[in-house]
């Protein structure tokens, strides 16, 4: 590992503080604002969400784990979903309740070590499940992408997607260094650019808007009543099932980039607790739920810069946005094809990094309890199911397919053991290098 420009504790000078953290900023603010656009949210609660999760997050892993955290996709049909069946203060819940199991995990972490969850989530489980939350989400793209404002077909908006998707492509694949890690922000303005062109742009919001303004927030007690019913469980809780596997490995790359085992200290616990934490924050003030950002681990990487103080001055910022009117009305101005054609990469990529789980944990697909677990879950997924007990009582969709994965994967035979050795190996292979 190449020795850091600016370490964990290093406190960059006033110029460097400010140009980096607006790196950090760049980097999660596309994938950030996208998930409450796509299930409508407000984007300015949704940065200003990021920023406070992200210091929580920072405080619980005593400023030892750079890392920032934007808005989560695993939850996008989830929160769509649990806002049909009860408005948007529903979805609030179900997020809280999802922040409050990753504290139960934490909590369990904490006491009993952390091989049982790896147990629970192997990639054959894992793997399928965020293959289902990319192509579950595929028909909502492709419609944000050809349609105008009423729902009907338009080429012109139909090529203001296909503009935004290639700027995004282009920008992902060809450029290098800092803009190769922030393509989803270039494809949106290059987008923007030209639906400004099209005409397909207002700016009367933008205009109309002050300076400060306080953003729509949604305050449980006070602008919905408080009724956690087993639907809105069902709807959001399981989702936990990919995102504390996502966490796991994300504080695994993050340990090889800055070279320090994150896994044992601050703790697997500390991480998983601030993750759930800043989930909790987000829906008590009406934000969607959060997750560290890979995004952000890239700049690490390429910058070799860990300061938290960097991580901490991007989260003040975005928190900042999310008071600036103006900021929030230009986002808000952002028209849907623009959103639309990120949207089918995003996605795509989305279902991909599934994929790519089960080539790299070499899952045998000749082995019939891989293929039986995969299969039941991408069609149980993708298709749709649901179990209905009751009015009250339904599980369906990913949280079905997340469920039977689970189950499946502790009832039938042949269950592989777990590597014992999977956090040593990657810190052994830390100090080697270093």
């Amino acid at each position: 590992m190449s020795k850091p420009i600016l370490d964990i504790k290093d406190k960059p000078s006033p110029i460097q503080w400010l140009t980096l953290s607006l790196q950090h900023l760049f980097a999660m603010f596309g994938a950030t604002i996208l998930v409450p656009y796509l299930v409508g949210l407000s984007p300015a609660i949704a940065l200003i969400s990021s920023g406070l999760g992200t210091i929580a997050f920072l405080i619980i892993t005593k400023w030892q784990v750079p890392a920032y955290l934007g808005s989560s996709f695993a939850f996008i049909t989830p929160i769509i979903a649990a806002k049909t069946a009860g408005g948007p203060g529903a979805a609030m819940i179900g997020s809280f309740l999802a922040g409050l199991v990753y504290g139960v995990v934490a909590l369990v972490i904490k006491r009993a070590g952390y091989r049982w969850i790896m147990r629970l989530l192997p990639p054959i489980v894992v793997g399928p499940v965020i293959v289902v939350i990319g192509l579950g989400l595929a028909s909502t793209a492709v419609n944000m992408a050809m349609n105008n404002p009423d729902g009907k077909y338009s080429l012109t908006h139909f090529s203001v997607a296909l503009v935004t998707l290639a700027a995004t492509i282009v920008c992902s694949i060809y450029l290098r260094g800092m803009l190769s890690l922030i393509p989803v922000l270039v494809g949106i303005v290059v987008g923007y650019v030209y639906a400004l062109a099209v005409g397909i742009v207002d700016f009367s919001q933008v205009a109309k808007a002050k300076w400060f303004e306080m953003p729509d927030f949604l305050i449980p007690f006070v602008d919905y009543k408080v009724s956690v019913t087993w639907e809105i469980a069902l709807l959001m809780v399981p989702v936990a099932i990919v995102t504390l596997s996502e966490h796991i490995g994300h504080q695994l790359v993050l340990s090889k980039v800055v070279g320090r085992d994150y896994i044992k200290e601050p703790g697997l616990h500390r991480s998983i607790l601030g993750d759930g934490t800043a989930t909790m924050i987000s829906a008590l003030i009406g934000g969607p739920p959060k997750t560290t950002y890979g995004e952000n681990i890239g700049v690490l990487a390429i910058t070799r810069v860990y300061s938290v103080y960097v991580l901490l001055g991007a989260a003040i910022i975005a928190t900042i946005f999310g008071f600036v009117g103006k900021v929030t009305a230009l986002i808000s101005s952002i028209p849907t094809p623009v959103m639309g054609g990120v949207s089918i990469l995003l996605f795509g990529i989305i279902a991909s990094s599934g994929l790519r789980m089960l080539v790299d944990s070499q899952i045998d697909f000749g082995d019939k309890r891989n293929l039986v677990i995969s299969s039941v879950i991408l069609v149980i997924g993708i298709g749709g199911a649901a179990l209905k007990v009751s009015e009250q009582f339904e599980i369906h969709g990913m949280a079905l397919a997340a469920i039977c994965g689970v189950l499946l994967n502790l009832i039938l035979p042949g269950r592989p053991e777990v590597n014992e050795n999977m956090f040593e190996t990657e810190n052994e292979h830390n100090n080697h290098v270093a």
